[in-house]
């Protein structure tokens, strides 16, 4: 039995023994003797909500049973014993399906007319009744909204997982592809007069294929045991750059600390995202990669002095991804002119 079961089943019989000593008590202080036929509604009445929850019904129907037993037999105190039924009426609208709702509705309005005599005390019991009654609803519309929503956020996270795996995809991918282009043409180019740099080509083909599997097997989780690629594994990238022909000059200003995974990841495909760019676009020979630590921020760049345009809209689709990652690990985005007044830079500042 869980935890939560065992709970409600504890509290039920909390309940039950609440129930029976609230209408127990008048029987102690009555004057006028009493006879056990007498008690034994009373105890009908609370004995019930023991399974209130696994038969709410025919709770409702044995409370409201002994109810009616007690004003017949009338040996008893003068005194109301519907706490029983009240709860039991309470978790038909709480937790039945809807017939036995309907149903408990209707049993309840019969016994109502058929044992209330005054206009007063009719609407009296009819408003109890019915309090009873729609606090059970309400409790019930809560929780399925509780349920919407979270069906809802699960929805939500899942669209949300989609999105990040399509955007690792795309920057493993072309990322991986963009170096194995360039390295295939230079291979092929000078294989006949240079086996030795083929080679070399070759084998960097060869790195970059293995790292995207790498990659590519933890962005759909089957390495849950493996770290997302952050910071520390910047400098494969430069790597795969510099095969690739780039000169990367690398920069680093401040303090260094520790950073959240979001934010390493973010960075991490930031600079992939950028150097692919470079590799396939920019026509450039150098790169220069920065990162400085300001106070409570961390700032991140990538800049070439190839032929790119400092205006936003030369990142295409690509800088928009980019920029999408980075706002969601709680960053900004910037772009403008490279090195020497020539290519693209990107920035991001984390705040």
């Amino acid at each position: 039995m869980s935890i939560i079961v065992w709970r409600r089943r504890r509290g039920d019989l909390a309940l039950a023994a609440a129930v029976l000593f609230a209408q127990s008590v008048p029987f102690l202080f009555d004057p006028e003797p009493w006879q056990l036929a007498g008690y034994l509604p009373v105890v009908g009445s609370a004995l019930p909500l023991v399974f209130r929850r696994k038969a709410p019904l025919l709770c409702l129907l044995l409370t409201e049973l002994c109810v009616g037993a007690y004003d017949l037999i009338g040996t008893g105190p003068a005194q109301p014993v519907w706490y029983g039924a009240l709860v039991g009426l309470y978790t038909v609208a709480d937790l039945a399906p809807k017939w036995h709702r309907v149903a408990a509705l209707a049993i309840t309005a019969i016994g109502l007319t058929a044992t209330v005599g005054a206009p007063a005390t009719a609407a009296r019991e009819l408003l109890t009744w019915s309090a009873a009654y729609a606090l059970g609803a309400l409790t019930r519309g809560r929780r399925e909204l509780a349920r919407a929503n979270a069906r809802q956020a699960a929805e939500l996270a899942a669209a949300r997982e989609r999105a990040r795996i399509a955007a690792d995809l795309h920057d493993i991918l072309g990322h991986a592809f963009s170096m194995m282009v360039v390295q295939a043409e230079a291979g092929a180019a000078v294989a006949q007069r240079d086996p030795e740099r083929a080679g070399t080509a070759f084998d960097a083909i060869a790195t970059a294929g293995r790292d995207a599997m790498r990659q590519l097997r933890q962005a759909v989780g089957t390495l849950k045991d493996r770290p997302p690629p952050g910071l520390a594994n910047l400098g494969d990238l430069v790597g795969q750059a510099e095969l690739a022909g780039l000169h990367v000059r690398v920069r680093s200003s401040g303090t260094p600390r520790e950073l959240p995974t979001d934010v390493q990841l973010a960075a991490y495909r930031m600079v992939q995202e950028a150097l692919t760019n470079v590799v396939k676009h920019a026509q450039a020979g150098t790169v220069e990669l920065r990162t400085g630590w300001t106070g409570g921020g961390f700032r991140l760049s990538v800049a070439d002095d190839g032929v790119g345009s400092a205006r936003p809209a030369a990142g295409g689709h690509g800088l928009s991804g980019m920029r999408e990652r980075i706002a969601a690990a709680g960053g900004e985005v910037t772009v403008g002119t490279g090195l020497h007044g020539k290519g693209f830079k990107v920035e991001a500042v984390f705040p």
